[in-house]
């Protein structure tokens, strides 16, 4: 076996044991342990999808029925995994996780998230993750950094806009010339985000270095992204 192949199997080895060693501590430690349990499950070091049961759980966790201290403890528990992690497909899975929850659970989710931003350094800010494990680690560290900032900016937009413009009807007929350009900037910031997720989407296809392991990785967060285009 080549220097290469040892050493990321050695790598794989070493992520599936951190993510054993974190369920079995939850188990014994946590008060929320099946949600944190889930998480890991759901962000796991494999270069696969998550399975959507893991995922399923977490958006029970952060729904509107759920206690205000529970929903927050989640989002830690996200924002927590994000900022510890130097792994690109830890990192990805909990960007999909996230994006998903923007779109699948009831908008309460975005105002905690907003609301935890303010009180900390804001989770979605990862413009220094790297994973220098592997060229393409490095490659789909840069892909880490471009999703944050859309997702980071898609929360802005609904902060500024009071609405959210992927899910929610258009509210521009509704507005005057000036609330219009206010909320302009913000659109277009929106955008020009997206623009790029694009981008580095189609260079990652066209180059061919997404392999099959993470390749259904990649498409799952461009056919989110994708989706914002036929939503509205």
């Amino acid at each position: 076996m080549s220097g290469g192949g040892t050493q990321n199997s050695l790598r794989r080895a070493l992520g599936a044991l951190k993510d054993t060693t974190t369920v079995s501590l939850a188990k014994v430690n946590s008060d929320y342990k099946e949600l944190d349990i889930a998480i890991v499950k759901a962000t796991n070091h494999y270069e696969r999808p998550a399975k959507e049961r893991h995922i399923r759980a977490i958006f029970a966790a952060v729904s509107a029925t759920r206690p205000r201290a529970d929903v927050a403890y989640c989002i830690h528990a996200l924002a927590r995994r994000l900022s510890r992690t130097h792994n690109w497909a830890v990192a990805l899975k909990t960007l999909i996780v996230i994006h998903r929850a923007l779109r699948e659970v009831d908008q309460t989710f975005h105002e905690e998230i907003i609301n935890y931003g303010r009180s900390r350094s804001h989770m979605l800010n990862m413009a220094h993750f790297k994973d220098d494990s592997s060229p393409n680690a490095w490659d789909f560290s840069a892909w880490v950094r471009t999703y944050a900032l859309f997702l980071e900016e898609r929360l802005e937009c609904f902060r500024v806009l009071k609405y959210d413009v992927e899910m929610d009807r258009p509210r521009t007929k509704d507005l005057d010339t000036v609330e219009i350009l206010e909320q302009l900037p913000a659109l277009q910031q929106l955008l020009f985000r997206i623009l790029g997720c694009q981008a580095w989407m189609l260079l990652v296809l066209i180059s061919g270095s997404c392999g099959n392991t993470c390749g259904n990785m990649v498409l799952s967060t461009e056919q989110l992204i994708l989706n914002f285009f036929y939503s509205t």
